[in-house]
């Protein structure tokens, strides 16, 4: 099963993650599929660019989303484009 998580990054004590899609059975930061975008929750405000597109595409192949992640995909806006899709 595919799964949309966070994958962290950048040095000790200050963190930024990828968004990627990876294999459930792969450890957090080991072999991931793609990336699908990155946050960075040190910034004021946090920024959060995520491709919306990509994001929706692995949601329609059946892709879970983690709780922060699907957070993070609401925030972008590809949340509501996946559920709109799905209704249509």
């Amino acid at each position: 099963m595919v799964k949309l998580r966070l994958m962290r990054m950048g040095k000790k004590k200050q963190p930024t993650y990828r968004v990627v899609a990876a294999d459930a059975r792969s450890p957090r930061n080991g072999r991931f599929i793609e990336i699908v975008g990155t946050y960075e929750p040190r910034r004021e405000p946090s920024v959060v660019k995520i491709d919306n597109d990509r994001a929706v595409a692995w949601l329609n192949k059946g892709a879970q989303p983690t709780e922060t992640v699907e957070k993070l995909l609401k925030i972008s806006g590809a949340w509501d484009e996946f559920k709109g899709s799905k209704a249509s």
